[in-house]
């Protein structure tokens, strides 16, 4: 799906179809569209996989390459390892600080990172199963915004018209929210390991016996 899928998707979500009479423009619910794929990135970016060279006998590591970057998942370093070797780390700015006892000797490392999910008029990197989200949230933002803006204007459908679009503009809003918490990567348990822990986890549910 690309951009004028995207629009023609939410079109028909807010019943905005009469391309002789548009209730909102293009520019209006692409600008919709592109804020919803802003939160839907923040809370499930787009994985990437970086290789930047180290500067011998130096921690810090330039990533001002990473465009549009939300957050750096994991540093792999020495690479090609193992089982791989994984480096804790800090970030301030664009450096990206090594934490551990290794001290880089100039060799590539890799960085694990999220970053801007892609929508526009050729590509998208938004996966087939979060289209119809994407959707809601835009419709959810569009009602909103022209419910906020027809307050005092003369309105065909009456002056209820406005708090009927604000609460349907809500309603999705709210379900777009709950998804996006519900999927995102703030407050969820991960449930795969980027190493193998020291000792088994113990389990919770049976005994292994002496």
């Amino acid at each position: 799906m690309n951009l004028t899928d995207m629009r023609t998707n939410v079109r028909r979500d807010l019943h905005d179809e009469d391309s002789e009479n548009y209730r909102w423009s293009d520019d209006e619910l692409d600008r919709h569209i592109a804020h919803t794929v802003k939160d839907f990135s923040d809370a499930t970016p787009y994985e990437q996989k970086a290789t930047i060279p180290t500067t011998e006998g130096s921690r810090e590591i330039d990533i001002s390459s990473l465009s549009d970057r939300i957050m750096v998942d994991a540093v792999e370093y020495p690479i090609n390892q193992f089982p791989k070797s994984y480096q804790r780390f800090a970030i301030w700015q664009d450096t990206l600080t090594l934490l551990g006892d290794e001290v880089p000797d100039g060799s590539n490392c890799y960085i694990y990172y999220g970053n801007l999910h892609t929508l526009d008029a050729v590509t998208s990197t938004i996966p087939s199963r979060f289209e119809d989200l994407i959707a809601i949230g835009a419709a959810g933002y569009a009602l909103v915004e022209w419910a906020a803006f027809a307050i005092n204007q003369v309105n065909l459908g009456g002056t209820e018209t406005p708090s009927i679009f604000s609460a349907q503009g809500q309603q999705k809003l709210s379900h777009f929210r709950r998804e996006l918490k519900r999927l995102g990567r703030k407050g969820r348990v991960r449930q795969n390991r980027l190493y193998a822990p020291a000792t088994p986890i113990a389990s919770m549910s049976s005994d292994a016996g002496p």
